[in-house]
């Protein structure tokens, strides 16, 4: 039986040239492919035209680029775009693409477009509002597999930022999502700064630690309630690493700590942001307001409100328009920036984890 090829997408320009070398091909031929891969985003090993037939031979006989389309696509009137995902291990995962089409964006070439991609195939962390979470966990994506939801997505040329905010707890595969941001942003791949991408996570310890010091991408925390019962009730991932520990680790952290000192708005290469989703009666109360200011005062941060895209079988409920904007004039007022995120994609499956959720029982059937 024959092996699998493996995929070249993923691997670093230090690597690809291991591989030329292992097929007997010369060093050069290792950014060749680097730049075949990353740069012209060629389909095939036989369209890079500069490498010998012989060379290209080699090389098919062992290995891919190891990309491929989604297999389902979901637009919704807004322009956001769900895209579904097969890895090579038969799993689903999703990828959404936003665009901004605000101050003279259009279709053709919006004027920001994000893409939240996942790292996981269902997710540990069991939060109780989260759809990924219903799924338990059932695979780890490698790096191929993240790349390939940014290399594959036809708007590719289009987007601006990426954030891991899709499916399953990036710090619960910090590997192969190090590794991602690494070819996102090293000069002979795609060559983005760092400050374009966001890691979300709840807070693991030992991932964090590691982000933090081998990282310069941005961080957003996943919060969703200041007080430590109230957090562990919704989120198991509390009672193992708390969020004041969480903000006792952050605090050591420059880029992270709340100065006198002046410096310009935007000079700091990375951005740190809690993600707070409002639910009715739950989270959203004056005493809610208050423990996440002092919470956070120790830190140079912003605070992204979240609506909640409902999902089956839930008791939690979003809290109201009126609520969701008291809540955040009150944190602004007392120095917190704070914004609300808009919704998006509302009316293809909004909520993370519903289309992928479908198609695994679809496949089971």
């Amino acid at each position: 039986m024959n092996e699998p090829k493996k995929p070249l997408l993923a691997l670093t320009l230090e690597e690809l040239t291991q591989v030329a070398q292992n097929l007997g091909l010369p060093r050069f031929v290792g950014k060749q492919l680097a730049d075949w891969i990353y740069r012209r985003k060629v389909a095939a090993i036989d369209e890079m035209t500069n490498i010998s037939k012989a060379a290209r031979e080699r090389l098919k006989a062992g290995y891919t680029i190891g990309a491929s389309a989604p297999v389902e696509a979901m637009r919704s009137i807004d322009g956001t775009i769900k895209y579904l995902f097969r890895t090579a291990d038969e799993h689903f995962i999703e990828t959404v693409y936003i665009p901004d089409f605000g101050n003279g964006g259009n279709a053709d070439a919006p004027r920001r477009a994000t893409l939240c991609v996942s790292s996981q195939v269902g997710c540990k962390m069991g939060c109780a509002f989260c759809m990924t979470g219903r799924q338990g966990f059932a695979a780890q994506l490698t790096p191929a597999d993240i790349l390939n939801q940014i290399w594959s997505v036809p708007e590719r040329d289009f987007l601006t930022n990426i954030v891991f905010m899709g499916q399953g707890e990036p710090f619960d595969n910090l590997d192969a999502v190090l590794r991602a941001t690494e070819i996102l942003t090293a000069p002979y791949a795609y060559a983005w700064s760092p400050k374009r991408i966001t890691v979300s996570s709840v807070g693991l310890a030992k991932g964090l630690l590691r982000f933090l010091d081998e990282s310069r991408c941005n961080l957003a925390v996943s919060l969703h309630h200041p007080i430590p019962a109230g957090r562990a009730g919704m989120m198991p991932a509390e009672r193992a690493f708390g969020i004041q520990e969480v903000v006792n680790v952050l605090k050591q952290y420059d880029f992270c700590r709340r100065t006198t000192d002046d410096y310009e708005e935007g000079t700091k290469q990375r951005r740190l942001t809690f993600e707070y989703i409002l639910f009715g009666g739950l989270n959203d109360g004056r005493e809610h307001a208050d423990a996440l200011l002092r919470l956070l005062s120790p830190l140079d941060c912003r605070v992204n409100l979240i609506r909640f895209h409902t999902i089956p079988d839930t008791p939690y409920h979003a809290t109201d328009e009126a609520a969701l904007q008291w809540f955040c004039d009150y944190l602004n007022d007392h120095g917190l920036t704070t914004t609300i995120r808009a919704s998006r994609g509302q009316d293809i499956y909004a909520a993370c984890g519903l289309l992928s959720t479908k198609k695994q029982e679809e496949s089971r059937k």
